[in-house]
């Protein structure tokens, strides 16, 4: 990956490495104890305006630069739209008092600020994005933390380096290296039931959803009746997807669902009948912590 550094990149990372290598040999033992941290490396300014272009800002965006620097990225976001809000964190003190000063000349002030703090400490349940360029197994440190803390929705942008095996949801490699976006998803694994009218009544739905990230898989029955989900798409809260299911006294029917999830529920539209001709109605999931999925099926298959 690091190939893919511009000349740049690779001047300024080299003379970082160095530098850690250099002031390792003189850190007491305490302080090298710590396992996992990144060097200060500033991004090129064509970097930074990719990742500002590809989080899409809005007004009421509350961003965060874990391992700030010299909080060029939190500037440049301020800069790129005149209402957000946002923060950096970073272990080096230096650098967060040199960025707070520079807040008050730029007259930014009053939007951002800096906190001298370990990134892993850095509050996230109110930020809307998220920009980081650190060290590859540093951000894989900090996935269960991003995923534990941020709203879903949140938007998580780097360079260079991924998430692991969470894959991003876009890619740009337009800069001649790779800039990524990840879309923090709604939780969605476990149980879920709901009732929809299908052929003349209610019908009842005991669903399970397994998930990986934003890869979602998808069960239910009806009945005596299994089926499953095809086309599912979680994108953030935006959940989606489709299922031909045969169900009693109606046939052979197409469902088509589209919700948004909010903590234990779903609530959106379903789309019931043939591909495109359906008729719409409202569609309600409620988590729930039993199924009857698993009830006795017995050997009746009409």
């Amino acid at each position: 990956m690091l190939d893919s550094l511009d000349s740049k990149d690779r001047r300024r990372l080299a003379l970082g490495l160095g530098a850690l290598a250099a002031g390792a040999l003189a850190l007491p033992r305490s302080v090298r104890a710590q396992e996992r941290f990144s060097l200060f490396v500033p991004s090129t300014q064509p970097s930074v305006d990719r990742l500002i272009s590809m989080s899409k800002l809005r007004d009421d965006d509350f961003v965060v630069d874990l391992g700030s620097g010299d909080g060029r990225i939190v500037f440049a976001a301020a800069r790129a739209n005149a209402k957000l809000r946002g923060f950096g964190v970073d272990i080096q003190e230096h650098l967060v008092k040199q960025s707070n000063e520079e807040a008050k000349k730029a007259g930014l002030a009053d939007r951002v600020q800096f906190f001298h703090q370990n990134v892993f400490d850095a509050d996230l349940s109110k930020v809307t994005v998220i920009y980081m360029w650190l060290f590859p197994e540093l951000m894989r440190l900090l996935r269960p933390k991003i995923f534990a803390e941020a709203r879903p929705g949140t938007r998580v942008l780097t360079h260079l380096f991924d998430m692991g095996s969470w894959r991003a949801d876009e890619r740009d490699t337009d800069g001649g290296t790779t800039a990524g976006l990840w879309i923090v998803p709604a939780r969605v694994e476990g149980f879920w039931t709901w009732n929809l009218n299908v052929g003349g009544k209610p019908q009842r739905y005991d669903s399970i959803l397994e998930q990986r990230f934003q890869d979602v898989e998808g069960i239910t029955r009806v009945g005596n009746r299994r089926g499953l989900f095809a086309n599912v798409r979680l994108r953030g809260e935006e959940l989606a997807f489709t299922m031909d299911m045969t169900i009693e006294g109606a046939g052979l029917i197409r469902h088509e669902f589209s919700g948004r999830v909010r903590g234990d529920t779903i609530t959106g539209t379903c789309r019931v009948g043939p591909e495109g001709e359906g008729r719409e109605q409202p569609w309600q999931a409620q988590r729930s912590f039993t199924t009857q999925y698993f009830r006795f099926s017995g050997v009746d298959t009409k």
